[in-house]
């Protein structure tokens, strides 16, 4: 078939291809929509990608004449195989999305406009910006709260109609919506200031047994943990600890149990969560998780998890009681990453130095950990994990040097 020559100017600059909503900047530049809403809501850009000139206001005005003028040349060359495109929607906007959360407001049609919600959401990054900015987050957190309330008050509220609480399914919709906006850290920020409670209406959803709803509030959690002020993250309760584990155990999906890591992991430092999470059973769970993990970026937060926990007294009582515990980890030591021995070396540290009974040294010569150190001190690895290493090695020499579990070749490795 005969190609046919396409004119310069149908062409976006960015993808080089025709243009389907060409829409023009404030620096004069014509550009297809969908390329320059990639570039400025997911590649988080102000500028031009053409002139690099920054964009003193975002709105995208529609080439309507340039449009047509694509459209008829498509037309006239559709024998060429060339097709058509349809003529684009005009974008949500915010007094669209005003109206949908007035809809969602009556009861009898809140989750119709809940599911119309959801679909704008998925469109677009525009869209999901536009819907942000038109107040739905605030509306949206209000509908998760509402999940935490009494038949009696839904029922004030006009939330259950003939018997039947409508809120539970709302809420779950809301959650993933909310989810979906993947909204800034400044609207994270005021979700948090405005929402009294709204931590312990995600904490009630992770009891829930929807897998995809507490998949959902863990991702959630983790992201406003993220923005939360240290001083404001002693306050979680023993429960949450409790549920965020619960996570961990039912292996919800690889998305969720990466997230309730990460929480255990940005919790654990303050206070005393690192007990609450110890007392919640984090560290069966966790060792129990890495002995069959091989992925590299989840063992290391694994890893980073129990060395928190390890922290506390508790945490290494369950890590020197648990039957798989010293070798799990001694065997991410040198099998993972240089960040994972170094991290594996600081767990075995910790018992080492302060919690050294007669079983746990005898078991730490018996399962290898004590071979594993003195070949690390033999190889190229981090120096912060060899001198933690040497100081194990250095603070049981009496018991160790001596056992005939140690293998005579790696006593000329064994640190004076």
């Amino acid at each position: 078939m005969e190609e046919v020559e396409i004119p310069s100017y149908f062409l976006c600059p960015i993808s080089l291809q025709i243009m389907r909503d060409p829409v023009t900047l404030t620096t004069g530049m014509t550009i297809d929509r969908e390329s320059i809403e990639r570039w400025i809501f997911s590649g988080k850009h102000k500028t031009c990608p053409v002139t690099r000139q920054p964009l003193s206001d975002l709105e995208l005005t529609p080439n309507h004449t340039l449009r047509r003028l694509i459209q008829a040349w498509c037309t006239a060359n559709a024998s060429y195989g060339i097709e058509r495109f349809p003529t684009p929607r005009p974008p949500v906007c915010k007094a669209q999305i005003a109206a949908l959360l007035d809809e969602a407001k009556l009861p009898h049609s809140l989750m119709s406009a809940l599911r119309k919600l959801k679909a704008i959401v998925s469109e677009s990054e525009r869209n999901k910006r536009c819907v942000e900015a038109s107040g739905a987050v605030d509306f949206l957190t209000s509908l998760i709260k509402k999940s935490k309330s009494n038949p009696r008050e839904q029922q004030q509220e006009g939330y259950i109609n003939d018997g039947i609480e409508l809120d539970t399914s709302a809420s779950d919709e809301a959650l993933n919506i909310l989810y979906s906006l993947q909204i800034s850290e400044q609207s994270l920020l005021h979700l948090i200031e405005r929402n009294d409670g709204f931590i312990e209406s995600l904490t009630a959803i992770l009891r829930r047994s929807n897998y995809q709803s507490r998949a959902y509030a863990i991702l959630l959690l983790k992201s406003l943990l993220s923005v939360i002020a240290p001083a404001r993250l002693t306050s979680f309760s023993q429960e949450f600890f409790e549920e965020v584990v619960n996570v961990l155990r039912d292996q919800i999906s690889h998305q969720a149990t990466r997230a309730a890591l990460q929480v255990l992991g940005l919790l654990s430092p303050w206070g005393r969560n690192k007990v609450k999470a110890v007392e919640a059973g984090a560290v069966p769970v966790v060792i129990e998780l890495l002995l069959d993990e091989t992925e590299k970026r989840a063992c290391e937060m694994m890893l980073v998890v129990l060395d928190r926990l390890c922290g506390c007294a508790e945490g290494r009582a369950e890590m020197a009681g648990h039957a798989a515990g010293f070798a799990v980890v001694s065997k991410k030591v040198l099998g993972v990453s240089p960040a994972a021995s170094e991290r594996a070396v600081r767990i075995l540290y910790w018992v080492a130095r302060f919690s050294p009974t007669p079983a746990v040294l005898h078991e730490m010569v018996l399962v290898g950990v004590v071979t594993k150190l003195c070949i690390l001190l033999q190889v190229h690895c981090g120096e912060k994990a060899k001198e933690k290493a040497k100081e194990i090695l250095r603070l049981h020499s009496r018991v160790w040097r001596n056992s005939p579990c140690l293998a005579p070749q790696f006593l000329a490795s064994y640190p004076c």
